[in-house]
């Protein structure tokens, strides 16, 4: 952060300094430049003009202001000539209003956290007003900050298929707030919506898969909004990923073929294997999650215990990515390979020789879009990201602000 002073016009007869913590409501603290019990202060000017008169409307005192608060300092009768707010952290960056009577900071506050300002005005005669003040914000405990962890990284690369993922580690209860603050841009820009799948988790997906290429900005500016139920949000989050390729795998179920795209040209056909009756793969579109070259795989994790006739142990099952939270993937399956292409024998992933699975890890990014067709257990919205299937208007009306 940086001091912000700025040296500004002197055509007013006096000034008067205003200083506004919006959005708390306690009495004003002790000043440096008049009495803590006055309600003005004034200056003599020259030549019996009339002085610069500092003013303190303040709502705030001391200690226990919320974090949500804007601080705002003005000028009346007057145009300000600087404006400090600090705390040990730096200064709080703000902004002068064109007349120069209304400075505005641009953050809210931060917790348990001591401030000081200090604010000048000028009049027309070059009499002045100076005004400091300081005060100190709630102490808050983590219980009442919430954090936003974001997918994809800062950085990433992703598939078509990807949504922006956030998911807060303490329950929002005022949806419509913070969802106030959460921002998405692409470029090329592209139509989207949020969609809140729980108080601790919301959503972000374009009309269409992104377009390959798309450049996409998160920009999560929560740090101090009210979140409902006294929480608020801890920290802002900043994020800038990329679009690679357009890959979407197109998997029937009933033909045991999988049919891989890049950008709407086909690359390969192979032979695969999906969920036999009873562990029955799910039909709709999913969404690369995970990617492990290697990976324990257990039937436990599924329900399926040791004394079980279904159950597996197998602790090096290669190429391995992950489509649901529930447990499929698509990977290796030396075992099964005379089925593939034939029968459907795995318990619900989708399993491929080693040295086609390991063609398809390489080319795959986390985002990248499997479509299956062919059975009657349709995939669900909130297991892995399943974002793509229900309708757009039907997504977009999971918006807090629809």
């Amino acid at each position: 952060m940086r001091m912000r002073s700025t040296a500004l016009y002197r055509g007013l007869v006096a000034a008067t300094l205003v200083v506004t913590l919006a959005a708390c409501d306690t009495d004003p603290g002790r000043d440096s430049a008049v009495p803590a019990d006055a309600a003005a202060a004034t200056t003599g000017g020259e030549d019996g003009d009339a002085g610069a008169t500092v003013a303190l409307t303040t709502n705030a005192r001391g200690r226990g202001v919320p974090v949500d608060t804007l601080v705002t300092v003005s000028a009346e009768g007057g145009a300000l000539e600087a404006v400090t707010v600090r705390s040990a952290a730096g200064v709080l960056p703000g902004d002068l209003s064109p007349d120069a009577r209304t400075w505005t900071a641009r953050e809210r506050l931060e917790p348990g956290t001591a401030y000081t300002v200090r604010a000048t005005a000028a009049g027309g005669s070059g009499d002045g007003s100076a005004l400091r003040r300081r005060f100190t914000t709630e102490d808050l405990p983590l219980s009442r900050q919430t954090f936003a962890s974001v997918a994809p990284l800062d950085g990433q690369t992703v598939g078509v298929g990807m949504p922006v993922v956030v998911h807060f580690d303490v329950p929002v209860r005022d949806r419509a707030a913070m969802e106030q603050h959460m921002h998405v841009t692409a470029a090329p820009e592209q139509v989207g919506a949020w969609h809140w799948l729980s108080d601790t988790e919301a959503h972000w997906r374009p009309r269409r898969y992104w377009e390959a290429g798309t450049t996409v900005e998160v920009d999560l500016d929560v740090n101090g909004v009210a979140a409902g139920n006294g929480v608020y949000g801890q920290e802002d989050r900043r994020i800038r990923f990329s679009v690679g390729a357009a890959h979407v795998y197109r998997v029937n179920a009933r033909t045991h073929q999988m049919k891989v795209y890049e950008n709407g040209t086909l690359l390969r056909t192979l032979p695969i294997t999906t969920g036999k009756a009873g562990f029955t793969t799910r039909s709709g579109v999913k969404v690369i999650m995970e990617k492990f070259p290697s990976r324990r795989m257990r039937s436990e994790t599924v329900g399926i215990g040791a004394g079980d006739p279904e159950f597996y142990d197998i602790d090096d099952v290669r190429w391995a990515m992950r489509l649901t939270y529930s447990g499929e993937f698509i990977h290796a399956a030396p075992w099964s390979v005379g089925s593939q292409g034939y029968a459907n024998v795995s318990h619900g992933c989708t399993g491929m020789s080693a040295a086609d699975a390991e063609w398809l890890y390489q080319l795959t990014r986390i985002g990248d879009v499997v479509e299956y067709t062919g059975t009657d257990r349709p995939m669900e919205l909130e297991n892995g990201y399943g974002d793509w299937n229900v309708p757009f208007e039907q997504y977009r009306a999971g918006s807090a602000l629809a």
